[in-house]
């Protein structure tokens, strides 16, 4: 009788939706906008969605981006202020509806917005969906509609100035709702946007339509128990623990407006054949599209949804609180039915940057102020947003910062979750993880220079060389190239010979190092189940061509080495193995490797053990079955490509190729 009652009440909501949407009526407004600088006169063709930097592109105003060194040419685009403008049609069927609202899901930051001549907005959270009553100022026929844009460079920079001597650790970047990774990043470039980021429209209509009732179809838990070891971390999924394999997800783009439908399958796609089970979205970017969690849904991808803070401390005035407290429910409230998401989590890295950073020495932070920060901080995360979350999710869990441990520090090992960044930016051996490897190990990684083939096209010919200023402007990292050459030295070359290397050789062995890193720490955190319930790289993807801890390339999201490796790691049909035999140790004979090919297959022989076998095909972007391979002496293997190619140039190297050039 129940389930009959239920049904009814199911098929009466659908219904009564359906009345209410034939009663509505929704405009689009994307069409016939223009742009300019504020107080010029040229007005130019816009798209929207978009940003500044893309309309400036599209109109040949500026160069690319992301080419060479231009970045640094194009830092006046975000101290400027820009206007929007376009012409909008109501039709008087629209215009007879009793109800009548513009309604902006993404005004990207601070924003004015004018309808016919009249103020009718202003927005400061890109974050946030702003509704306006506007049905007294809308007229039947054409409607005229300008959005100004200010600076958040420049605003943040007046709203930091105005609170001296007190300082927000550690960016001017705290005081504003804008995606962070904006400000620039140790992977990021510097484009701090402003623009139209998400469609607007005009909603007119008799009633509101009801809201969906939120049904979430599984049982979702955070198990964080004492035991003997420290305190468990690991999530039970309808009552049964699973291990998570997967990643950190950034923005696929500097600019947003870029990530189209095909980008979130290519890239979501990615993570999915790499067999992971879960993504993390960092909380210096964006609360993604609802096409990406569809995606997440749809291949049973579990998502870790950090809030948009990242690696600074917040403003404690009641305006900002009040902000952030719409932003946190609008979002819940439109994701929360993604049955993919696990996890609502503060912020990434403040809790531990507050503790361990040396910000108080650094800054020469009085008493009184740290003790204000972190009072601040404390409400925010730890009072505030898990009551907001819990006003309109009751059913998911929510922790207030990833981590809570440094990974200097011995907790960070035995409770929590950990970003164990010992490898890398602690330089230790690759091999330390054995004895440091955390309950649930959310960051870490392993450096590597993107694709050759994405080398050659964000520079020229003469750029290409080691440390030039164009790869050097390509890799953000803090002493990123020293790093890399320290891991360099270690496992593949001896460090008088890597200054002598061309760039395509370095790029390789780059890749091999981040290959043999992820393949032997994701061996050993699985190794180590049940007390590690979890291993996620650092990172999935680029937002542009860059020296990164991605797996994937920013052009066409094509693998990196490591890639092939996650992929193999991955696999819950196999015991990931683990083999810490470095490269620069193995006596490497010539393989005389050959190969042929026939249709999509290649057959690769080698007569000698070959070390990172190296496939590609000129012109070709997608997936291998598997590449960077080791081939046994006399052993033949077959890897696929994707599609068809007429007459494909091949190219096969191996490591003992790329290495006897430096003997």
């Amino acid at each position: 009788m129940e389930c009959k009652k239920s049904f009814y009440w199911f098929v009466g909501i659908c219904l009564a939706n359906f009345s209410f949407a034939l009663n509505a009526q929704n405009i689009d407004i994307k069409k016939d906008w223009q742009y300019r600088e504020v107080k010029t006169e040229k007005w130019n063709p816009a798209t929207v969605p978009g940003e500044i930097h893309t309309d400036l592109l599209n109109n040949k105003l500026i160069p690319d981006p992301f080419y060479r060194d231009n970045e640094k040419k194009l830092e006046w685009i975000e101290k400027k202020d820009w206007e929007y403008k376009t012409t909008f049609q109501v039709t008087p069927a629209t215009f007879s509806k009793k109800n009548a609202e513009l309604v902006f899901d993404g005004l990207d930051t601070y924003a004015t917005v004018y309808l016919n001549n009249q103020l009718v907005l202003k927005a400061d959270n890109m974050f946030r969906q702003w509704r306006v009553d506007v049905k007294k100022i809308i007229k039947s026929g054409n409607n005229d509609l300008v959005i100004v844009f200010k600076s958040a460079q420049n605003v943040v920079d007046s709203l930091a100035k105005k609170d001296l001597p007190f300082v927000i650790p550690d960016n001017p970047r705290a005081y504003v709702r804008k995606a962070q990774y904006h400000f620039g990043w140790d992977w990021g470039p510097k484009f701090t946007t402003c623009g139209i980021w998400k469609t607007p429209r005009l909603e007119a209509y008799d009633e509101k339509t009801p809201e969906k009732p939120y049904v979430l179809n599984r049982k979702i838990e955070l198990v964080q128990q004492p035991d003997s070891l420290g305190k468990s971390f690991y999530f039970k999924i309808d009552g049964k623990p699973v291990y998570m394999k997967g990643a950190n997800y950034i923005p696929s783009d500097a600019f947003l407006s870029r990530v189209t439908k095909k980008e979130y399958e290519k890239v979501v796609g990615m993570a999915k054949d790499a067999n992971m089970n879960m993504l993390r979205i960092w909380g210096g970017g964006v609360y993604e599209d609802d096409y990406f969690y569809d995606l997440c849904d749809k291949y049973g991808i579990n998502v870790w949804q950090d809030f948009m803070f990242a690696g600074t401390m917040v403003p404690g005035d009641d305006a900002f609180f009040d902000n952030v407290k719409k932003e946190v429910q609008y979002q819940v409230k439109r994701l929360r039915h993604h049955p993919s998401i696990v996890l609502w989590c503060g912020n990434n890295e403040a809790d531990e940057a507050f503790k361990n950073w040396g910000w108080q020495k650094s800054m020469k932070m009085s008493k009184q102020d740290s003790t204000r920060l972190w009072k601040d901080y404390v409400r925010l995360f730890q009072d505030s947003i898990p009551k907001w979350v819990k006003e309109v999710d009751n059913k998911r869990p929510y922790i207030s910062s990833s981590p809570l441990f440094h990974w200097s520090k011995e907790k960070s090992i035995t409770e929590g979750d950990s970003h164990y960044w010992g490898t890398w930016w602690g330089l230790e051996d690759i091999e330390a993880v054995q004895k440091k490897t955390g309950r649930f190990v959310s960051e870490y990684g392993m450096q590597a220079m993107p694709n050759y083939s994405s080398i050659e096209r964000f520079t020229k010919a003469e750029d290409r060389y080691l440390y030039s200023d164009i790869l050097q402007a390509h890799q953000k990292a803090g002493k990123g190239f020293m790093k890399l050459d320290s891991y360099l030295s270690r496992y593949f070359i001896d460090s008088t010979k890597i200054k002598k290397m061309n760039v395509e050789d370095y790029t390789y062995l780059t890749q091999c190092l981040q290959y043999y890193s992820l393949k032997n720490i994701i061996g050993i955190h699985r190794s180590k189940a049940p007390y590690n319930m979890g291993t996620l790289v650092w990172q999935l993807n680029d937002c542009w061509p860059v020296a990164s801890w991605s797996v994937t390339d920013y052009y066409d999201r094509q693998p990196k080495a490591a890639w092939y490796a996650m992929k193999e790691a991955y696999r819950d049909d196999i015991t990931p193995t683990i083999d810490l035999t470095r490269p620069i140790d193995l006596k490497l004979e010539d393989p005389k490797i050959t190969w042929k090919v026939q249709g999509n297959k290649l057959t690769l022989k080698a007569s000698k053990f070959a070390k990172y076998v190296n496939v590609s095909i000129k012109g070709y972007t997608g997936k291998w079955s598997d590449n960077y391979i080791d081939l046994k002496a006399g052993e033949e293997r077959t890897i696929t490509f994707e599609g068809k190619i007429a007459k494909p140039e091949v190219r096969v190297y191996s490591l003992y190729d790329v290495l006897k050039r430096y003997n």
